[in-house]
């Protein structure tokens, strides 16, 4: 097998594994996919993605809006006529189930590297032993391999603080995983060349949880741009912060809306959607300080974040890495991270915003913040960490990885 590296001529063809992939998705994991895909387009290798739409249409009963695909990036979308039971089989055995035959057509092509990202609902860990391609890579978006609630959320309620995930399946509605208890994942990610960990965070809880296959931290990047006819960000007569994301119980939105409530000189815009959304809106229906957006287009997102003082990521659960602080980057606007597994990695070189633990010290960083001429500053560094987060800073990386793995295993290199 002869592979293309940055000093040779022949494109490489990669496959990318996922069980989410735009616009048949909800979060970071499968934008991230869709910009690491059209980067190696763009720098001229050969793409393919595929991807399970059962899944997308279990979780939720929108009808996305299909973009015009990246001509260059063929992706192959997954369909089996029993509907729901595809990716519950692959749920219930960790393995793909109805989906093998697809996935063997797909995956006996001559790809040379085969990328597996969120697997959970494609194939689980079996289909790690489907690829045949020379060099297998596995991008942990999230803690899926060590629990079964992908986000180390336990019984619902909290952060996870100690393994006890038969009972939390249970009190968190999802059926109990026995595979888990086999040995199936670790057999399967020997046929793993390297894990890409997004943070020090992500990787030390793999590492601690006994996953012993070669691991290297590569933090993620981002595609967002602002479009260039945007105005620039004007002072404010009132301090506006602003929450992206899902209205779910781990991202913490239900505190901050209740923080907000408090806090009558500062404005909360409210971005997104999610099963909280209607019960935040009825308990905030007297705060004329909080209001909600529901979902934004990519321009109006950046338009949005572009007139804000900062974000803020009140997550209470570990996070491996938020691409949505990488978008606020992009716009020029800080961030205010509650500290929850890597959340607040992406902040500490640059002085790109403040972090928090506790209530009193979110309302420290929100004054902070409001300061004058704070905004302007923290920009700055925005803008800085935004470039160093960048698709050519990502690419090069993941080809200087491809390499060391490829001479590693004696394949050679033109």
């Amino acid at each position: 097998m002869i592979l293309k590296m940055p000093d040779s001529s022949r494109p490489l063809r990669f496959c990318m594994v996922t069980t989410f992939y735009p616009p048949y998705h909800f979060g970071g994991d499968a934008t991230f996919v869709q910009a690491l895909s059209e980067s190696l387009v763009e720098a001229g290798h050969h793409v393919e993605v595929v991807h399970c739409v059962d899944t997308f249409r279990i979780l939720s009963d929108r009808k996305p809006e299909e973009p015009p695909p990246h001509p260059k990036v063929k992706v192959h979308r997954l369909r089996s006529r029993l509907g729901f039971l595809s990716p519950l089989i692959t749920q219930q055995t960790g393995r793909p189930g109805l989906k093998s035959g697809a996935l063997r057509r797909i995956l006996s092509q001559p790809f040379d590297v085969v990328n597996f990202h969120n697997i959970s609902l494609v194939g689980g860990p079996a289909i790690l032993g489907m690829s045949q391609a020379p060099i297998n890579l596995y991008t942990l978006h999230e803690h899926w391999l060590v629990c079964p609630m992908h986000i180390l959320w336990k019984n619902g309620t909290k952060a996870c603080d100690g393994a006890d995930c038969i009972s939390c399946c249970l009190r968190s509605h999802r059926p109990p995983q026995v595979w888990r208890h086999t040995g199936l994942i670790q057999r399967s990610l020997r046929h793993v060349d390297m894990m890409l960990a997004p943070s020090e965070f992500t990787a030390r809880v793999h590492r601690e949880a006994g996953i012993s296959a070669p691991m290297r931290v590569v933090q993620l990047f981002s595609r967002f741009s602002l479009p260039p006819d945007l105005p620039p960000f004007r002072p404010l007569t009132r301090p506006r912060f602003i929450f992206c994301g899902r209205m779910i119980p781990p991202k913490g939105i239900a505190e901050l809306v209740e923080e907000f409530r408090q806090l009558p000189q500062y404005d909360l815009l409210v971005a997104g959607d999610g099963e909280l959304r209607a019960q935040l809106e009825r308990r905030a229906a007297d705060c004329p300080n909080v209001r909600f957006l529901g979902w934004l287009s990519k321009r109006q997102l950046a338009e949005t974040l572009t007139q804000c003082t900062a974000l803020i990521l009140p997550s209470l659960a570990p996070e491996a890495f938020p691409l949505m602080t990488l978008e606020a980057f992009a716009c020029g606007t800080p961030a205010i991270v509650r500290v929850a597994g890597g959340s607040a990695e992406s902040l500490q070189e640059y002085g790109a915003g403040f972090s928090y633990t506790n209530s009193a010290e979110l309302k420290e960083a929100l004054a902070q913040a409001s300061s004058p001429g704070m905004r302007e500053k923290l920009s700055t560094g925005a803008l800085a960490a935004y470039q160093q987060y960048s698709p050519s800073r990502y690419v090069k990386d993941y080809l200087g990885i491809i390499h060391e793995i490829a001479q590693h295993k004696n394949i050679s290199l033109v």
